[in-house]
């Protein structure tokens, strides 16, 4: 860890206001990326509401949202992003096989067409940095504007992550090894 993570003794009456915000949450914690982010706390704030936002109150299922953040982890190689929520992924339902495929970087099979184009968004904002005419014409016939403009919240908000807990070499809990390379 490259950066030293205030406990709520140590925080400023913003950064506390901030933290306490977040324990109030749906999450009940804070996430982890927040507590770097408190060196800035309005930013801390609002990418924590938007975080909560795109967490908990999409269009999409929970296990629909996270094939787009493990898709986000996997492109940054994000250890501890990809850590806890390929626990979620599962938790929510995802098979095992299409989460070891976006892991090995492999094209899943998909049972649902919105789990598809899900990935197929993610993968081309990341890979192809937007979406074709086509791709983009057939996203909104089946995700609708909205589920498109989450999707991209989804992609972009955990690039956010994935930087924060990258660059300040946020390490897995104790006795836990990362499955990206």
């Amino acid at each position: 860890m490259r950066l030293k993570l205030l406990s709520p003794g140590e925080m400023s009456d913003d950064q506390r206001q901030t933290y306490d915000e977040s324990i109030a949450g749906k999450r009940g914690k804070p996430p982890a990326p927040m507590m770097a982010w408190l060196n800035s706390p309005e930013m801390a704030r609002h990418a924590t509401r938007l975080g909560e936002v795109l967490r908990f109150n999409t269009v999409f299922p929970a296990m629909l949202s996270e094939i787009a953040i493990l898709v986000t982890a996997r492109h940054w190689t994000a250890h501890y992003e990809w850590y806890a929520h390929k626990r979620l992924a599962l938790q929510g339902g995802m098979k095992v096989e299409i989460i070891d495929a976006i892991r090995d970087r492999r094209t899943p099979e998909f049972d649902d067409p919105k789990a598809k184009m899900i990935y197929d968004v993610a993968k081309s904002l990341h890979e192809g940095h937007g979406l074709a005419k086509g791709l983009y014409d057939e996203a909104i016939k089946l995700l609708g504007e909205r589920g498109l403009v989450e999707v991209i919240g989804l992609c972009g908000y955990y690039t956010l992550v994935s930087m924060t807990l990258n660059t300040f070499e946020f390490g897995l809990p104790e006795g836990e090894v990362s499955e990206l390379s």
